[in-house]
């Protein structure tokens, strides 16, 4: 009988390069270096290196696989953990809108430290990675809004993600295939309750993600076996972690939807669900020359799951924490007109940024619960201290598909975040970033920044 789980894992397993659309493994180039340059951002951040020293004391000294931050190689499974732990601390990473995931922390460093290991070429990179892409984002999208009240998908369908771009590059067949998937649902977690005291977990979300699901990948070549149906089995992750699941979201147009192209990037250094709010506020404010003592009062008209995330963060203590604060985010770029990684560090507990942020409150909108997650619209209702009523209204937010980056600017971004975190130098980062443009053309993958 063939199974959605079944029909998966085939398409894992058999996809080929030359089966994947032009444009399709262009978007894919772009989401690698967006990731890469969200990777060297998490150089120096405190729970970062605290992931980093516990895989690389217990992996071996050396290895194939690069180490992006620490300018160390070592197993793939320490790359990938200290790896996906950087990639995802400065909020910068890629987000599916439909899923609510983010794929490219939890695909790209498994894959990249595989594809190191293995000597694959490019090409095995960018069909790993679309495989993590296309088989995450329908998980994230069969497990439904139910989920995500509760758990952070990137850690839950982020697990099956990496182990199915593992199992692309170490040519797993499409049993063993299943059995990785089995192996990588039953280790899959991940719960939102740390943002309430500002801990450290979502790092270890995505580090757990990536290392299980290489893990799962390796057993599953070695004959170990996993649930036939992890996914929709009676007792499989839908029946524990969702209360509306949707079968039929796990195998939607697959080989023909390319959902890796529907895959937004982050403009705003925080949450993605302030960032509809965000940008609809700097069009008030632009339309109508406001400056930020103009503001009495911001009402972002928001869905569900913005209230379910961003709502227990009310008075942010750390400026990783900030990031899911409704009214730190508008604070901030209503002062700057962007919610950089220099303005979080510099000014997210300011007196200006605390007053304007009091300023602000979230209100549950119909419409706009209604076209979420496949739509995320930012609409905002601003009354001015001189007693005006202003509304804005942004149907995609800047980093949307219909509203993306161009090349330049995800470029831009990248030698941004490295100059910041001082990850990189400004020119050994531009080589990199020059180099990973031709991804494609590599023979076999070597390291990124290299030692």
């Amino acid at each position: 009988m063939t199974t959605p789980s079944a029909t998966l894992a085939t398409f894992a397993a058999q996809l080929q390069f030359t089966d994947i659309p032009d444009a399709v493994v262009r978007k894919t180039e772009d989401l690698l270096v967006d990731w890469f340059g969200s990777a060297v951002a998490g150089f120096g951040s405190r729970p970062v290196q605290s992931i980093a020293r516990f895989a690389l004391a217990m992996g071996p000294a050396d290895g194939p696989s690069e180490v992006i931050n620490e300018r160390r190689r070592s197993s793939p499974y320490a790359a990938a953990m200290a790896n996906a732990a950087a990639s995802h601390v400065a909020e910068q990473d890629d987000v599916h809108n439909g899923s609510v995931f983010h794929p490219a922390t939890v695909v790209f460093p498994p894959a990249l430290a595989v594809a190191q290991a293995v000597g694959a070429s490019g090409k095995d990179l960018l069909t790993a990675s679309v495989v993590g892409y296309e088989v995450g984002i329908r998980i994230g999208e069969f497990l439904g809004r139910s989920h995500y009240k509760v758990f952070h998908t990137t850690g839950t369908a982020g697990t099956v993600a990496a182990a199915v771009a593992v199992g692309h590059l170490l040519k797993l067949t499409p049993q063993q295939m299943q059995h990785a998937m089995g192996s990588a649902g039953t280790t899959a977690a991940g719960l939102w309750e740390f943002l309430r005291t500002a801990a450290d977990s979502k790092q270890l979300h995505t580090a757990h993600a990536a290392g299980a699901g290489l893990m799962a990948a390796y057993l599953a070549q070695d004959g170990f076996t996993g649930a036939a149906q992890v996914l929709e089995g009676p007792q499989g992750m839908a029946a524990g972690m969702s209360r509306d699941a949707d079968v039929a979201r796990l195998t939607d147009r697959l080989g023909s939807r390319w959902a890796t192209t529907e895959t937004s990037f982050k403009y705003h250094a925080s949450c993605r669900h302030t960032h509809p709010a965000a940008d609809a506020l700097l069009q008030v404010m632009q339309a109508n020359q406001l400056l930020p003592t103009d503001i009495a009062q911001v009402t972002t008209h928001v869905h569900q799951g913005a209230i379910d995330v961003l709502g227990p963060v009310v008075n942010p203590s750390t400026v990783h924490q900030s990031k899911f604060s409704m009214g730190t985010v508008l604070a901030l770029v209503a002062q700057f007109g962007h919610a950089g990684l220099a303005e979080f560090d510099q000014h997210f507990l300011s007196d200006t940024t605390k007053t304007l942020r009091d300023r602000v409150r979230m209100a549950l909108d119909d419409e706009v619960d209604r076209a979420y997650p496949a739509r995320w619209i930012g609409k905002v209702t601003v009354q001015t201290t001189d007693g005006r009523t202003l509304h804005g209204r942004i149907d995609e937010p800047k980093g949307d598909p219909g509203n993306t980056l161009s090349r330049e600017e995800i470029t831009a971004k990248a030698l941004r975040l490295a100059d910041h975190s001082g990850g990189a130098t400004p020119a050994r980062m531009q080589a990199a970033v020059d180099a990973l443009w031709q991804v494609a053309q590599w023979p076999r993958v070597g390291t990124l920044l290299g030692a």
